[in-house]
């Protein structure tokens, strides 16, 4: 068992859920990020998210506290 709490966890699958939980301006508040606030999508917040690790570390920050709430 690994004590990673995203072990086997997409990131699609991680701001599809962020996105169900806060919404897309929810998501803006909480992780200041551009592909939140402009024309926000799935696939846009992936792109992104993939090539920036400094982003992609606070959403997935905001999915481990949401998930141990």
């Amino acid at each position: 068992m690994s004590n990673d709490p995203l072990h086997g966890i997409t990131l699609e699958r991680i701001i599809i859920e962020l996105q169900e939980k806060y919404g897309w301006e929810g998501l803006a508040d909480r992780v200041r990020i551009n592909c939140f606030y402009e024309n926000p999508s799935v696939q846009s917040s992936l792109k992104f998210l993939r090539k920036t690790p400094w982003a992609r570390k606070k959403v997935e920050d905001l999915y481990i506290r949401f998930k141990t709430k």
